[in-house]
This record gives C-alpha cells, sequence and structure tokens, in this order.
C-alpha cells in the first residue's frame, strides 16, 4: 500500500483549495455539481447529493497528443470549455427538478 495525503481547505462557500502528495487544485462550485482545475487540467462533476451517484468529465486536458494520434484530432472540448460547462449545468438542473 502506498503512502496518500489529502487535506481540502475551504477558502469561502463554493471555493475548496485541495492540497495532496502530488499538488494543488482547485474547486468551484457544491454538493450537485463542481468544476475542478489543476494545471492544464479542468474536470467537471455533477451528482445526486446524498444518493453516491454522480458523473465525472474532463472539460479540458492540457496533455499533448500521443505520436500515433492524428495532428486533425483534439480531446473533447479542448478549447471549448463551455460546452461542457453547460452540459454539466443542465444535469444539475435536471437533477435537482427530479429529486426536489
Amino acid at each position: 500500500m502506498g503512502f496518500r495525503f489529502q487535506k481540502r481547505i475551504r477558502l469561502f462557500k463554493g471555493l475548496t483549495l485541495n492540497l495532496s502528495k502530488s499538488g494543488t487544485s482547485w474547486t468551484v462550485g457544491g454538493p450537485g455539481a463542481s468544476v475542478n482545475v489543476r494545471g492544464d487540467k479542468v474536470t467537471g462533476t455533477v451528482g445526486a447529493p446524498g444518493t453516491g451517484l454522480s458523473y465525472r468529465q474532463t472539460l479540458v486536458d492540457g496533455k499533448a497528443p500521443a505520436a500515433d494520434e492524428p495532428a486533425h484530432q483534439e480531446p473533447p472540448y479542448r478549447g471549448k470549455p463551455w460546452r461542457g460547462v453547460l452540459w454539466m449545468v443542465l444535469m444539475a438542473l435536471g437533477l435537482y427538478l427530479v429529486l426536489r
């Protein structure tokens, strides 16, 4: 087993600083929907609070394409993170309406 370290510091409602052995990240949002930013990578999460059900998607991935990938193919949402964020907001709204 490997050693792990995680610490979350809530700066104010809706903004959290996450510290770990491998680095830091920021989380904006709350229990129903959030966006996490770590370096060049942006990940969005929507879920139904209290159920354990959630969906996570990488919105922006700062990785360079692999050597065997065609140069014209971009990862999903690269340069267009608003599409992923819009999708996540709509999912969160739908879950809210269904579960209230």
